[in-house]
């Protein structure tokens, strides 16, 4: 039996991150596609936020945990992998600070963006839910897009700021996390500029097939979705 087990939906980039972090930390784990399989009494007892990634391990206090840089923090802690999150306080606090900003600023701008078109259902609260015409929910949907150039003007100023990675030399669980998100905006045909084209790359080619072979399934759903537009 696997040390860790995975539960998570391939169509997903907070689960293509934690899929590609544990393929490139090559630890030993069981991944359970649980497309169409959640909301049960079953699934819920061990993720009443009813959310995936869902890591399963005898060493969580409960057993399980949800949340993919959660999950991505507790393994390197756990593995001593420094070289995807940095023990030094200042390097550990920069890759915190990607991630925390990626989860409430540029990925909330994502959602809006794409989710529409990717037939995602969308946060309560959201234009996108709003008994409002389809004019208006695209409206929102164009103005979160446009409002991405801004983060994303962030991660190359602040965060990489001349550096390949946001991690140095090599990608970090920030790298992973960031990298992951834009796959989602190839659903909008997002017009990146050069220095992300060219991360992204990176990043492909640094981790090899850890990044590849789950990035696949994104790519293939994306593809999916636009080909039936």
């Amino acid at each position: 039996m696997a040390t860790n087990t995975l539960s998570i939906l391939k169509p997903s980039v907070n689960n293509l991150t934690t899929r590609i972090f544990i393929r490139a930390a090559g630890l030993d784990f069981e991944e359970k596609d649980v497309w169409g399989k959640k909301s049960t009494p079953e699934f819920l007892a061990k993720d009443p936020a009813d959310l995936t990634p869902l890591l399963e391990e005898a060493g969580l206090p409960k057993g399980s945990l949800w949340e993919s840089c959660a999950i991505m923090q507790y393994l390197c802690n756990k593995h001593g992998l420094e070289q995807f999150y940095p023990t030094d306080p200042g390097e550990r606090a920069m890759v915190d600070s990607a991630m925390f900003y990626l989860i409430g600023t540029l990925y909330p701008l994502v959602a809006r963006a794409t989710y529409p078109k990717l037939a995602f259902p969308q946060y309560a609260g959201e234009v996108g839910t709003a008994d409002v015409s389809d004019e208006l929910k695209e409206q929102a949907r164009a103005d979160a897009e446009a409002g991405l150039a801004g983060p994303l003007e962030v991660y190359r100023a602040f965060f990489l700021d001349g550096k390949q990675f946001i991690g140095g030399d090599t990608p970090s669980i920030a790298d992973m996390r960031f990298a992951a998100t834009l796959e989602f905006l190839r659903a909008i045909d997002y017009d990146f500029p050069a220095w992300a084209e060219e991360y992204m790359t990176a990043m492909e080619t640094s981790l090899g097939d850890a990044y590849s072979e789950p990035a696949a399934d994104v790519r293939g759903y994306i593809d999916y979705v636009r080909s039936q537009g």
